[in-house]
């Protein structure tokens, strides 16, 4: 007598069957992977590239923004267009005297015998 086998019962060519679209699955995307790693390497240094040049860009507006600030004291205050000038250029007014300290010489090491 011929017996039935139902079709949901699993069998050797059904699990060999799923094991194969499994490992074609992980084979594809392993593959994708490989394919996209140096693109993915390429994209994180760029994006590193980019936080290093926003930071100098911060730093360049900030000193900018010290610049523009230095600017508006010197052309709306005279007190401090006035300090600055004797500070960096060293001119006094009829009757001042302009002193200077030097720093003191680095003193040469004594040895003991």
């Amino acid at each position: 007598m011929l017996e039935y086998v139902s079709v949901n019962a699993p069998t050797v060519w059904n699990r060999l069957s799923a094991i194969v679209t499994v490992l074609l699955f992980v084979a594809g995307a392993l593959a994708v992977g490989i394919w996209y790693l140096p693109e993915i390497q390429r994209n994180q240094d760029l994006q590193a590239e980019r936080l290093q040049l926003e930071r100098q860009i911060a730093a360049a507006r900030a000193y900018g923004d010290a610049l523009r600030n230095r600017i508006v004291a010197f052309t709306n205050n005279p007190a401090a267009a006035e300090r600055l000038i004797r500070e960096r250029f060293g001119f006094a007014k009829p009757g001042e005297m302009v002193v200077h300290f030097e720093a003191p010489a680095a003193s040469p090491t004594v040895t003991r015998r």
